[in-house]
Formats: structure tokens, sequence, C-alpha cells
């Protein structure tokens, strides 16, 4: 992976995690498993109409597998740069692989009912309103226990700055990382406020929040690129 290494290091952070360790390997077990739990229930199509059927499945498979490479890219990331196996790093990684597990069938099943949906299949179990109020709060736990972990991670590595010996554009590299997951988390936890406060029949709406995903994104982005580039110019 050394073409994804050299992405990851373009903006100046020293990769100390280059080698394979039984924590990576674990977690690319844990990640591949949540995988294969987003098609275990796929049959081999025995008629057109099942067939069909299994095509629509794929759509929703693809969004689901597309949001899990986005996690485990933001994973490797981490070990990537940091490399660390303390007991800290350890305990904060088995509970994000355990949210990541708990996070795959609520997402399995909200973005196989919509697309359905979008196909005219019946939505009439998330028109009660108190199911889809169940369903987007259960999806907005995962998202936003996923991002606050990460975010965690960063956290106990700027603890260790100095044994990591961290430079200047390192930590402040660090330091965006933890804001940048926490406000990540932060729009899944409006996204449940919404869903709980919502008037009856209007929980769906909460879905909506994640597009503020993209603002947070822009907003972040624009501003980590300015602070490098001082930081580079400071500290070449």
């Amino acid at each position: 992976m050394r073409a994804l290494d050299e992405h990851i290091a373009n903006d100046g952070f020293r990769l100390r995690g280059a080698a394979m360790s039984r924590v990576d390997a674990f977690s690319d077990v844990v990640f591949g498993f949540a995988i294969t739990l987003l098609v275990v229930s796929l049959e081999v199509p025995h008629t057109f109409e099942d067939l069909n059927h299994s095509l629509r499945g794929f759509i929703p498979f693809a969004i689901c597998f597309l949001l899990l490479i986005l996690i485990w890219y933001s994973h490797y990331k981490f070990f990537r740069r940091f490399g660390l196996h303390d007991l800290g790093t350890i305990s904060i990684n088995a509970v994000l692989l355990f949210v990541v597990l708990f996070f795959v069938y609520p997402l399995k099943f909200l973005f196989t009912v919509v697309i359905d949906g979008w196909f005219g299949g019946d939505l009439s179990m998330l028109r009660q309103s108190d199911r889809m109020r169940e369903v987007m709060v259960l999806y907005g736990v995962g998202f936003t226990l996923v991002y606050l972990l990460f975010s965690a991670l960063y956290w106990n590595a700027l603890r260790q700055r100095a044994s990591l010996d961290l430079n200047t554009t390192e930590q402040f590299l660090t330091r965006s990382s933890i804001v940048e997951y926490a406000a990540m988390g932060g729009v899944g936890l409006l996204s449940i406020v919404i869903a709980i406060t919502a008037p009856r029949g209007y929980s769906g709406f909460a879905g909506y929040i994640y597009m503020l995903l993209w603002v947070v994104g822009q907003v972040h982005g624009r501003w980590e690129r300015r602070r490098l580039k001082v930081l580079l110019a400071q500290h070449p």
C-alpha cells in the first residue's frame, strides 16, 4: 500500500506505523466480517423476479460498503500515522470495532428500506412515527459513537506527543483531526436530538441533517489548509 501511504503522508505527517501489526490484522478481520454481514442474507436468485429483487439489494449494499470503507480508511490513516499499541489505543479501538459491527444492521436496514421505497416498495412500517424515530436514533447513535471514538483515538495520541516526538505540524494535524471527528459526531448527535424531539410523523427529517457533513468537511478542510500553510512556512 505504498501509494496509499504516500497519499496519507503528503501533508508532512511522518508515518510511524508502516509495519503491519496484530492490532491492524485483527481490525482488518473485523472490518471484513462487517462487510460479510452486509451480504450474508443475499441468496442466489432462482427466478427473474428474485433477480430483480436481488439487484435492488445491491444498491443499499454499495452505499453501506462505501460508508464502511470510509470508516476503514480513517482507521487505517490513524494507525499509519501513529503506530500506537498502548492500552488506551487498544481499548478505544476495541470499542470502535464493536460499534462498527453493531452499526452494520441498522445501516443495512435503513438504506434497504429507503432504496426499496424508491422502487415502489412497502414503506408502511416506517410511516409509523415511533418506528421511524427508533431507526433514526439507532443509526444516529452508531454514527455518533464511531466518530467520537476516532476523536478519542487522536486525543489519546496527542497525550503521548512527547514519546511520539510529534513536531509542531504533526501536533496541529492531530488537534485538527480531534476537532474534525468531534464535529462529525456532533452532526450525528444533532440528528438524534431532532429525531427524538420532532413532532409525530416528522422524525425522518433527522436524516437530512447529515447533509451538514459536507459543510463541516468544507469549512474544516479550508481552515486546516490555511493553518497548515502558515505552519509549514514558519517551520519548513
